[in-house]
């Protein structure tokens, strides 16, 4: 059995893998004072984004996709000769991604199966990669095999980020009182916990060094890693430093293959530049 795997933009899975797994990545809507650009790259980079995110009069919004364009995704692979779809997308809690998915996959019954991640960025990246690696190796049950991938994953996920400020997640909406009133405090470093689809707080630092040696801290918690991404919102030389600092201190117990990215600017909205933050699978 044939199995394509669909997917939206929110996954931050670089391109070398979308291509090498066949994903179809279906791209949301970013909206900059009233024009609309396709995530991403598509119109503005992600550089230029977050350069242009602290000096902007009003705060960017998000959309998802279009029914028809999820519709186009599925018809598509099944015209392709899949047999079964995997849809799998961002937190459902926090976006209307997988609801649009799921009306899209009425018109294939039986054919496409929608999947809340729960998490966002290389946290559902990471389900949508488990769920491929798992339906190559069995090809005649793909989609269970899939699906139980996901499953596994998931249990063993883990989201967190060191935010410079609270105020795009307070202006986006998409954050807990409990959470915003972290913000109200003098010149601290938030830091969440992205965790079944909710937002958490689970700390705060005086400074970005000490937020990133509490998120290494959090990190090496974790044991022994299966995947690590180290993700940030423009602030590449603060991951750096966070990730020569985590190998200085535990190289035995991260992958050897580990990512490293720009957020998309779909999630960027909410978090503000100069963001650190990481996803990681335990063994």
């Amino acid at each position: 059995m044939k199995l394509g795997i669909v997917t939206d933009s929110t996954c931050d899975i670089p391109q070398f893998l979308i291509e090498q797994y066949e994903l179809e990545v279906v791209p949301c809507i970013l909206v900059i004072d009233g024009k609309e650009y396709v995530d991403d790259g598509q119109g503005i980079t992600r550089e230029e984004f977050y350069r242009q995110l602290p000096s902007l009069q009003t705060q960017p919004t998000t959309s998802a996709p279009s029914i028809g364009d999820f519709s186009a995704r599925y018809e598509s692979l099944l015209t392709r000769g899949c047999d079964q779809v995997l849809s799998i997308h961002a937190a459902a809690a926090l976006t209307s991604i997988l609801n649009v998915a799921r009306q899209a996959a009425r018109d294939f019954p039986e054919r496409v199966t929608c999947v809340d991640s729960t998490s966002l960025s290389l946290g559902l990246g990471f389900q949508v990669l488990a769920a491929a690696e798992a339906a190559a190796e069995e090809a005649e049950n793909g989609l269970q095999a899939a699906l139980a991938a996901v499953a596994s994953a998931r249990e063993k996920l883990r989201v967190f980020a060191a935010l410079d400020t609270l105020e795009y997640l307070k202006r986006s909406g998409r954050v807990p009182a409990t959470v915003a009133m972290l913000g109200g405090l003098l010149s601290i470093k938030p830091m969440i916990e992205l965790a079944n689809g909710e937002v958490k707080a689970i700390g705060a630092a005086r400074t970005t060094g000490q937020a990133n040696e509490r998120m290494s801290r959090f990190l090496l918690d974790e044991g022994p890693l299966d995947r690590l991404a180290v993700l940030h919102t423009s602030a590449e030389p603060r991951a750096r430093e966070f990730l020569n600092g985590l190998m200085g201190k535990a190289s035995q117990s991260v992958p050897r293959d580990i990512l490293m990215l720009n957020v998309t600017t779909i999630i960027g909205t909410h978090l503000g530049p100069n963001g650190l933050g990481f996803a990681s699978i335990r063994k």
